[in-house]
């Protein structure tokens, strides 16, 4: 950084400058002399856990014999782990004594530097360190090299905690409403299991075989208002269009192709980022879907991305291209299905289960019409399955509010880290007279 653009009170220093930093080692495996005592010993797979800046706790504990075994230090609570290989970037601020194994770096700071302003310096400018990661097999980040990192800091421990309370307190509302989020969808997910294994009466009330008549079937005891069927026999899928790749463009256009990379893991549907492509050949007309179409997705995008037999209803104003590898749902003539229900059916857990089961592949998972249409579901009369629906929208708009709440507090969170971390906007006028330098 330009000397010019430094801010008053603030100066630039490597990461070796604010604390004395430390490698990690693990004790033999084979001695069970050095395991399962009460050290924590932390490593890049208990760092990726968190969602917090906080660990407290690591998934294996070593002895005191396991830690003179090997050349880990215990080091005090309110440093600073970054794991460093496997993969380089997750930063945590242990709050016991602790650990670590070779995949971490620590810096135990000096007095002077203020521990959740340094973690959330470093994170911030985390770029600065995988950037530096070496190595062919895996990327991993050396001693020598983190050392080198160089961050601002202001000179004065106050204004770095108050830069820190202010980052904090908003982090916190973060991680409580991303805890109401799961929470949301814990229930969300209890509701969906109860609602299609034993559904709503026309009172509104969940039924029980203590006050409603069930009858035993292939899916278990259902009411006897329903009756338990191949999904094939209420619905059949129709195939996408091989279009051309030669076509492909990523530059905006009216027809956008409809394909697994539009599927968002957790449901629904997304058109926008590097996944959606569009289509600048010719289209037939017959595989230009609709407004309100349901759609599945019979392959997953990667290993990682299990979105195969996500279904969504379609919302899109321009033409949507019918891609292969997605299906298209159509209800059986004479079917009464409400298409907000029929999502929700091949969205529960009760059948995406069955199609995972068999589904084929070991890169990329992937099924077909046929086995998509396979599993047994519940044929529920049309009246009740509005009402599902109905509870279930409820509950989800409370838990889409929500989501956007978090996203506009992420939002300000960046935005508050570039200016504060940079010392574009300060604190100062915060702190009292006389502590600014």
């Amino acid at each position: 950084m330009n000397k010019m653009d430094i801010p008053n009170s603030w100066k630039t220093m490597r990461l070796d400058e604010i604390g004395m930093i430390f490698s990690g080692s693990t004790p033999s495996t084979s001695n069970r002399a050095f395991w399962d005592g009460e050290i924590v010993w932390i490593t890049p797979y208990d760092l990726s856990r968190l969602n917090t800046p906080y660990l407290s706790d690591s998934s294996k504990r070593i002895t005191e014999k396991g830690l003179n075994g090997c050349s880990a230090r215990l080091l005090p609570a309110g440093s600073l782990v970054i794991s460093s290989r496997a993969p380089i970037g997750y930063v945590a601020l242990p709050t016991v004594p602790f650990c670590t194994n070779q995949g971490c770096k620590t810096i135990k700071l000096k007095s002077a530097y203020h521990p959740e302003f340094a973690y959330y310096n470093v994170l911030f400018n985390i770029g600065k360190v995988k950037s530096l990661g070496e190595g062919t097999t895996f990327a991993e980040i050396s001693k020598r090299a983190l050392s080198t990192v160089e961050l601002l800091f202001p000179t004065c421990f106050l204004e770095q905690a108050k830069i820190a309370e202010i980052l904090s307190t908003l982090g916190r509302a973060i991680e409580q409403t991303e805890a109401l989020i799961a929470k949301h969808q814990r229930i969300d997910a209890g509701l969906t299991q109860d609602l299609l294994t034993r559904g709503i009466d026309e009172h509104g009330n969940l039924r029980s075989e203590t006050t409603h008549a069930f009858k035993d079937s292939p899916l278990g005891r259902i009411p006897v208002q329903w009756e338990a069927c191949p999904l094939g026999t209420l619905i059949h899928i129709k195939h996408g269009y091989a279009f051309s790749g030669e076509f492909f463009s990523d530059q905006r256009n009216d027809n956008v192709l409809l394909t697994p990379g539009n599927f968002h893991v957790d449901g629904g549907l997304y058109f926008t980022g590097r996944n959606t492509k569009y289509y600048t050949g010719a289209v037939p007309r017959e595989f230009i879907l609709a407004n309100g179409d349901v759609v599945v997705v019979m392959t997953d995008l990667t290993k990682e991305m299990a979105i195969l037999g996500r279904t969504a209803i379609l919302h899109h104003t321009d033409n949507v291209l019918h891609n292969q590898r997605v299906g298209k749902v159509c209800v059986n003539q004479a079917i009464e299905m409400d298409t907000r229900f029929l999502a929700i059916l091949m969205n529960s857990d009760l059948y995406r289960r069955e199609i995972k089961a068999t589904a084929t592949g070991t890169t990329v998972r992937h099924t077909s019409p046929a086995k998509l249409l396979s599993p047994f579901v519940p044929r529920i009369p049309l009246d009740e399955q509005k009402r599902i629906h109905l509870r279930l929208d409820a509950l989800s708009d409370g838990v889409e509010h929500l989501l956007e709440e978090l996203k506009k507090m992420n939002l300000i969170k960046t935005a508050l880290m570039q200016d504060l971390l940079a010392g574009k906007k300060r604190v100062t006028p915060l702190l009292e007279p006389g502590t600014t330098h």
